[in-house]
């Protein structure tokens, strides 16, 4: 056994018998050793293919001497196998912890745009990829996280993926990663669970079982069913969506929260409303990213945190000038206006003159003074529906004991029943509307209509489809409480469909959040109003967003009345629309404006700020000046920046990863019935593929039957294609897969190419140089199993080229042009000079070991300085009574942060590794 960490890439043997390793991570013990987890592909004849995972406690784990490579002469016709497997090299390794620019932000199914790029370039630079996405509704989160991902894949430390959402985005959030990135997550929502306990052994911990796994908040907290498992489990990526609902140090999302962040390397939170208005709650979540980033929890400011936090608005120049027409600026708000019907202005009298008029009524309020706000509670349900008000008056009543409101509810009650559908001026005004825009029999037209009220909702869901003569299945509803996180999906699934015969989506705000709802939908109607902007935004944004088609159309309807003092639509409503309209085009978000920064805290100050009579515009411009956390919803963490973000230093032989697929195909006859048309590629996958693909969603492998066969392809307009028709279908997962560099298809390719190769050799090739020149691998790591310095070397007798290893195999004509005649070569010479070689490369990286180090070390120390000046800092500002359990917590995270530190330097010997010796033809000849 060893304490040195075995890069991805490198060989090994175990068990006797050789293996690739495809990652190592470090193992926390109790010792004082390190150990690893080494996940690997056999390379040997008996483990060809296999998987395995090594942990170097167990097992005896031999790097292979490079000065023990055996050449060996290429036979292929133009050297296909040699080139092959230099190309799958290059892939397998993963880039160093000091590349910071994008290796394949290109690569996938969707825009490039540089604004969707700029979260990943900050995760990159940072000590560890730990960031907080807070970009405002609809600019695509989910790309951006998606984006990251795939970087920290490229680097060898994307293995284990753990992504965290509220259920009701599960299978979209799948859906995205898949489709667009070839990121395969196993789905744990209930339907997900019960798979899952049907294919792994009884008591197994399912966090084990997959490396990549999605779960709803909700479901993970389950303490009793998951807390054991996580509590064991370390990740190499977490990613929390709609993160603001971790804040509050007693719930137990918060407990959750706290422990992955313990356990993962790369922590990616994402939320459209960052934090709740509480300076101290929030820097508790930014000390999830990085415990050392705030000193002072009730003083600091945004640029305190800009290097973990990021935020966009639509108005932002770059975002501005790269959405184009991907995004048709939204329409306005337009009140719709219903005067109350007789039966209506009746219980307008009666709110007003008895439940709203406070000590103005004869006799006094109906209610104490512990209960002032329920008037407004009463008038908010009329507000959406009688439907709304008769539940909220049955509710009271079961708990009511003065007989002066237990009179007054009973007045309400009778008051309510009076009323019928044909009396409601709002049912038939949205009856109305959905006809204007297009909605019946004949029209594909969709829209959505909110609701706060589950009961409106209810029985708009009843009544709409006879109204509006369409059959039931024509008008759908999403209530949130009481609906399986199954049916919700299938719910938004439907709505997005185009072929579905879904035209009117009635829902409460459980889609306000995070929900795509602009597939096929550009009209959205508010039935009642929330009294929050921040709602309200929310809900827009559900069809205000990136790749919407059309212009977003917004409607609310506004109930009036005639009843002298009444508070109706107007009073509220109508002027929280027109503010959120005005605060969203200059601002680009209206979630500061009050200063709240949460939609009940909103509403509840707007009906306190109305009880004490203020008017709705007077309690809309009272805010805090000079607020940090109102500076955290403008744009914080972009320089004003002109280039795009800079690309990576990742080698190629192959001009792209279809060329490298296609030929690896047909030099090692993988698939012996494959169909290629030239866009398609269609197959039946043999067994070991089939089972790497049991990662991928199940509904798309059962939808589209893909372990019979396979259809994927290279051509990204194809695929784009496929992409948009699902959505004309019973299904939203395409047919044919985008092969992205990611894809199980290309990983599993690779690992085919690198078995290949005899165990410990390396290939002799005739290429267009002077003199033999070998090409040899370096790589430096730390203490975590992660590569710090990687060269890639061509050494001559004389040292190590100048010359960076691809360009000289450009310069060297090595590519599928190449000839190979078989003529035999003479490799005793070359054989004897492998170890000379390898000391000539060993010797070159020893030199230059301090340059690396000045490297690898320079953003450490900037780190180290800052954790000295948070040390110092927090504990200067600790009051005498807070000292002892405040400062061992202050020395704790200086140590814990000291020990990562000196874990990501650059630890022991570099690791060589000879890879293939270029000959000139006239080696060849003799």
């Amino acid at each position: 056994m060893t304490d040195t960490a075995y890069p991805p890439g490198a060989r090994i043997e175990v068990r006797d018998a050789e293996w690739i390793v495809r990652t190592c991570a470090k193992v926390v013990r109790d010792d004082d050793r390190n150990h690893y987890r080494v996940t690997a592909v056999g390379a040997s004849e008996f483990v060809r293919d296999e998987e395995a995972v090594f942990f170097t406690e167990l097992d005896r784990i031999s790097l292979l001497r490079p000065e023990d490579t055996i050449l060996e002469q290429d036979e292929t016709p133009r050297f296909a196998k040699s080139r092959l497997f230099l190309e799958a090299v290059l892939r397998r390794t993963p880039l160093p912890q000091t590349e910071t620019g994008l290796a394949l932000a290109d690569q996938f199914l969707l825009d490039p745009l540089a604004y969707q790029q700029r979260p990943a370039v900050k995760a990159l630079e940072a000590l560890r990829p730990r960031i907080l996405i807070a970009d405002v509704v609809g600019l695509g989160k989910t790309l951006e996280i998606g984006l990251i991902l795939a970087e920290l894949i490229r680097r060898g430390r994307g293995e284990r993926i753990l992504v965290v959402t509220p259920q009701q985005v599960l299978e979209q959030f799948q859906h995205e990663l898949w489709t667009r990135f070839a990121i395969p997550l196993i789905r744990l929502d209930s339907v997900g669970i019960e798979r899952i306990q049907r294919d792994i052994p009884a008591g197994r911990n399912p966090f084990t079982y997959y490396k990549r796994i999605i779960v709803s908040i909700d479901t993970l907290k389950n303490e009793g069913k998951y807390g054991q498992h996580l509590e064991k489990m370390n990740w190499d990526a977490v990613v929390i969506d709609e993160s603001h609902n971790l804040i509050g140090e007693t719930s137990l999302r918060n407990k959750l929260a706290r422990l992955l962040a313990r356990q993962t390397d790369a922590l990616l939170l994402a939320s459209a409303t960052p934090h709740n208005g509480n300076s101290e709650s929030f820097a508790e979540l930014i000390r999830m990213l990085d415990p050392a980033a705030i000193a002072d929890s009730s003083n600091y400011q945004a640029k305190d945190i800009a290097h973990l936090y990021i935020r966009r608005t639509k108005t932002d120049s770059e975002v501005r000038n790269q959405i184009g027409t991907k995004w048709p600026d939204r329409g306005p708000s337009v009140p719709v206006r219903c005067a109350a019907t007789p039966v209506e202005e009746k219980i307008f009298a009666e709110l007003t003159e008895v439940w709203l008029a406070g000590e103005q009524r004869l006799g006094g309020p109906v209610v104490g003074t512990a209960n002032r706000l329920f008037p407004y509670t009463l008038l908010k349900s009329f507000l959406s529906s009688h439907k709304a008000l008769a539940k909220t008056v049955a509710n009271r009543l079961k708990s009511a004991e003065e007989p002066r409101e237990i009179e007054a509810l009973k007045t309400l009650e009778f008051l309510t029943s009076q009323m019928n559908d044909d009396d409601s001026a709002k049912l038939a005004a949205l009856v109305d509307k959905l006809k204007e825009i297009g909605v019946g029999p004949k029209s594909h037209t969709r829209v959505v209509v909110f609701s706060e009220s589950i009961e409106t909702v209810n029985w708009l869901h009843t009544v709409l489809p006879r109204m509006l003569r369409l059959p039931a299945d024509a008008v759908d509803k999403l209530l949130g409480n009481g609906m399986s996180d199954q049916i919700q999906h299938d719910i938004i699934e439907r709505f997005g469909l185009s072929d579905s015969k879904v035209r009117v989506l009635v829902t409460t705000d459980v889609t306000s959040e995070g929900v795509n709802l602009h597939r096929q939908c550009n009209h959205l109607i508010h039935y009642d109003v929330p009294w929050s902007l921040i709602r309200i935004e929310q809900r827009n944004g559900r069809i205000d967003r990136y790749a919407q088609k059309h212009q977003p159309q917004f409607n609310a309807l506004i109930l009036t009345s005639d009843v002298e003092g009444v508070k109706d639509d107007r009073t509220v409503a109508e002027k929280l629309l027109t503010k959120e309209e005005a605060a969203h085009r200059s601002l680009g978000t209206a979630e500061a404006v009050t200063g709240e920064y949460r939609a009940e805290r909103e509403e509840r100050r707007l009906i306190q700020d109305l009880l004490a009579g203020k008017t709705v515009e007077e309690s809309l411009d009272e805010q805090p000046f000079g607020d940090v956390l109102a500076d955290l919803l403008g744009s914080v963490g972009v320089e004003a920046l002109d280039a795009d973000p800079a690309r990576a230093d990742a080698p190629r032989l192959f001009d792209s990863t279809e060329t490298f697929v296609k030929e690896s195909i047909e030099s090692l006859r993988l698939l012996g019935d494959l169909e290629d048309d030239g866009e398609l590629l269609a197959f039946t996958p043999p067994p070991d593929l089939v089972h790497r693909l049991s990662a991928l969603p199940a509904d798309y492998l059962r939808m589209h039957k893909v372990r019979d066969r396979m259809k994927v392809t290279f051509d990204r307009k194809l695929a784009q294609r496929k992409l948009s028709e699902a959505r004309d279908t019973k299904t939203m997962w395409p047919e044919i897969a985008y092969l992205s560099d990611l894809h199980p298809l290309v990983d599993w390719v690779t690992d085919k190419v690198l078995v290949r190769l005899g165990r410990q050799k390396a290939p002799v090739i005739v290429a267009a140089v002077n003199e033999p020149v070998f090409l040899i691998q370096g790589i430096y790591s730390n203490a975590l199993g992660q590569p710090t310095v990687v060269e890639w070397m061509a050494v001559t007798g004389e040292g190590v080229l100048p010359t960076p290893m691809a360009e000289l195999l450009a310069d060297a004509k090595v590519g599928p042009a190449m000839t190979n005649t078989g003529q035999a070569i003479d490799l005793a010479p070359l054989q004897a000079r492998v170890p000379a070689v390898v000391e000539l490369a060993r010797d070159h990286l020893e030199a230059r070991r301090g340059e690396y180090d000045a490297k690898v070390v320079a953003p450490l120390n900037d780190y180290r300085g800052r954790l000295q000046s948070w040390e110092q800092l927090t504990l200067d500002g600790l009051h005498v009574s807070q000292r002892g359990r405040k400062e061992k917590d202050v020395t704790d995270t200086v140590e814990r942060q000291q020990r990562l530190l000196d874990a990501m330097q650059t630890n022991g010997a570099p690791l060589l590794r000879v890879l293939a010796v270029l000959v000139p033809e006239q080696e060849a000849a003799r």
